[in-house]
């Protein structure tokens, strides 16, 4: 699936451990493998939001260097493997997303997806929290993620949300309260989206370990240009969540 001189799938950022927090960017790449060609569609398309979240990367490498966060980013499209879905489920590897027909989805080979990008991804997560824990260290999984300002033709208001759902909910709480607090407009409970089963990152690596955790979602149209302001109040809010959590 990927050719020796492609990248592997986790592009990973050393922290500190000083830091109480590793970040996550599930959707933070739109590359494609060259064996995949282009999926059938247009090069338009996969500067969509349906190809990557848009502006997450520089989000999350400005974050990570206020913080000391370790940072673990995923390469490659949602459109090749979706790795905050379940492999097994249909929607890791989409046939349609948001109207857009994805031909070269049509009868794809999952297992050589998976083994390629989906596993090696989430064992590079893994390793960098078991690590931190081997040395004690305690950690908070923060995923960062960005959402689309209008989804099947409704318009959505948040211009943030925090989605949790299952296992150690304090922080993702705490947080919540902070980012209403610091963020003078609609954040959203469990919105745009909801962890309703369908998120596969923060269940997998935080519910079973009784981690804490946080998916943070910020509207793309809001983050475009806006990095490092979104980071300076990120880097705020999580400092006041850890006060309060």
């Amino acid at each position: 699936m990927l050719a020796p001189d492609e990248p592997p799938p986790a592009a990973i950022r050393a922290g500190h451990d000083a830091c109480p927090f590793v970040l996550v960017a599930d959707h933070a790449g739109r590359a494609v493998p060259r064996a995949l060609g282009d999926l059938g569609i247009d090069a338009t398309d996969i500067e969509r939001h349906i190809a990557w979240d848009i502006g997450v990367a520089e989000l999350a490498e400005a974050l990570s260097a206020r913080l000391g966060a370790p940072l673990v980013c995923q390469r490659y499209s949602r459109l090749v493997i979706d790795c905050n879905r379940d492999p097994a489920r249909a929607d890791a590897v989409p046939e349609v997303s948001d109207g857009c027909a994805i031909p070269g989805n049509r009868g794809a080979d999952r297992a050589a997806r998976v083994a390629a990008i989906h596993t090696p991804y989430h064992a590079a997560i893994a390793e960098v929290l078991a690590e931190r824990d081997r040395r004690g260290v305690a950690t908070t999984l923060i995923a960062l993620h960005s959402f689309t300002p209008v989804m099947n033709g409704f318009a959505r208001p948040w211009h943030a949300g925090v989605l949790y759902g299952g296992g150690d909910e304090s922080f993702a709480k705490a947080i919540l309260a902070a980012m209403r607090e610091g963020l003078d407009a609609p954040v959203g409970d469990n919105q745009p989206y909801a962890m309703i089963g369908t998120d596969y990152t923060v269940p997998h690596h935080c519910f079973v370990a009784g981690r804490a955790y946080a998916e943070l979602e910020i509207r793309q149209d809001l983050l475009a240009g806006e990095a490092s302001r979104w980071a300076d109040l990120l880097t705020g809010v999580l400092s006041r969540a850890m006060e309060t959590a």
